[in-house]
């Protein structure tokens, strides 16, 4: 197998490359059950995110990261984007959004009325590991807008391939599409 190293501000990374259904081959990020990679990833990515008065984030791998970020910010809460609406969310908001590069598949994402209020008139900071197409991006954007908050940053560990060159995010490393 074949791997990709990134530098994420003095931790390396060793990310395999693996094909996707769509014939491209990524670096492969996954901070699921890395206590080590989650840690440092997030207390970096705090310093990046000190005047936001609440977080966003979309299940799954963002929710660990989210976690250590909120943690070092001294949130109690953070609000979370679900991809399947649980029986709590019956009022909250939801958002359709086109295809990321992982999923091939246009995708919902829900909040409940509890994470929608929470963020109602606040600066918001919106999380995630990677950012490649920025699909999901622009559905948590409408997330905290329809919610009533505004958009303070938007922070993720990896800009893939051309996110890289955009001015609007925050980020602790690059990998290419392959």
């Amino acid at each position: 197998m074949k791997y990709f190293n990134v530098d994420l501000n003095g931790l390396t990374a060793k990310l395999p490359i693996i094909p996707l259904p769509s014939g491209v081959n990524i670096a492969f990020f996954n901070l699921h059950g890395d206590v080590e990679l989650t840690e440092h990833c997030g207390k970096e990515l705090a310093k990046l995110l000190g005047d936001c008065d609440v977080l966003l984030t979309a299940e799954s791998k963002g929710l660990q990261l989210t976690h250590v970020i909120a943690r070092e910010l001294g949130h109690k809460y953070y609000a979370v984007a679900r991809k399947s609406k649980k029986l709590y969310m019956q009022d909250g908001l939801e958002v359709e959004i086109e295809s990321s590069i992982t999923t091939g598949n246009p995708q919902k994402l829900y909040i409940s009325k509890h994470d929608a209020d929470l963020m109602r008139g606040k600066k918001v900071g919106i999380i995630d590991d990677v950012v490649s197409t920025g699909h999901s991006l622009v559905g948590l954007e409408e997330l905290v807008r329809l919610s009533g908050g505004t958009v303070c940053k938007k922070a993720f560990v990896l800009a893939e391939g051309a996110a890289a060159e955009r001015k609007d995010i925050c980020y602790l490393g690059v990998i290419p599409l392959l």
